[in-house]
């Protein structure tokens, strides 16, 4: 196991976006993440496990998966799998002018599994969008593609007003920015310029929960990827995680989780 997790990158650096179909070669892969981009893999066909963190999903087509930038995953395929990989930078979705577009992603960045119930023009929009190359056509077909698959799948995401959503979709942002987490509900309310009150009413409203809660939620997951796929010490990890000392961290870990790091790390 190494100190740290592996980070493959399957974009140039001048591209915004690519989408291609999946590698039907593809079986059995190492735990990894990509720093750059936010990937969504569509297959119609296929069969296996994919691992998002520290969950596992069955390869159930027709299925999307999406993988934030934070996350860890790895495949275990058991038959010929057929589909698409969407890459999708942060620079395309500042480039675009289209707001609906922003919204869609948002609200399926939440996700990290939905099953299909139509897919015909799923699979047509995918296939468009191996062959565009104008922005402005790639930014109409983006906005179809993910209108469409909020409508094909289930469950759907909380319905918030767009200033809301906006100071969400940057928490999270910040959140995701996982070299730089603070346990501290005063330390973001500060990025937004408002009182930890008022983004404790924002997260409640949004999403049913505490910013505290929030917050925490993204330690735990992190804090469960450099348990699982590095071989850091917890004091190294506590420090990672800005925490003060390594007896905090375990006693916050366990009271979100149940058990100590070492516990989860050893099962």
């Amino acid at each position: 196991m190494k100190k740290s997790i592996s980070i493959k990158n399957k974009i140039e650096a001048e591209e915004l976006l690519k989408v291609s179909s999946f590698r039907k070669e593809i079986r059995t892969t190492e735990p990894h993440k990509h720093n750059s981009y936010f990937e969504i893999i569509y297959l119609r066909e296929g069969s296996g496990s994919h691992t998002i963190d520290h969950t596992s999903y069955s390869i159930a087509p027709p299925t999307i998966f999406f993988v934030r930038k934070e996350q860890v995953h790895h495949w275990k395929i058991t038959n010929v799998p057929e589909g698409y990989v969407l890459l999708l930078k942060k620079g395309f979705v500042e480039k675009s002018l289209d707001n609906e577009l922003k919204k869609h992603l948002s609200k399926l960045s939440v996700f990290n599994c939905v099953h299909l119930k139509e897919t015909k023009s799923i699979d047509a929009l995918f296939n468009l969008l191996t062959l565009e190359k104008d922005f402005i056509v790639t930014e109409g077909l983006l906005k179809a593609l993910f209108a469409k698959i909020l409508i094909a799948s289930k469950p759907m995401p909380l319905q918030t007003n767009k200033k809301t959503s906006g100071i969400i979709s940057s928490f999270r942002e910040l959140l995701n920015q996982t070299n730089d987490l603070h346990n501290s509900v005063a330390y973001y309310a500060e990025k937004f310029h408002t009182t930890p009150q008022n983004l404790n009413a924002i997260c409640r409203k949004a999403l049913n929960q505490s910013a505290a809660e929030v917050i925490a939620e993204h330690i735990i997951s992190e804090a469960k990827r450099q348990l699982i796929y590095t071989e850091c010490s917890v004091s190294e990890i506590a420090y990672n995680l800005n925490f003060s000392d390594s007896s905090h961290f375990v006693k916050f870990f366990k009271r979100y989780t149940g058990v100590t790091p070492l516990i989860f790390r050893n099962t």
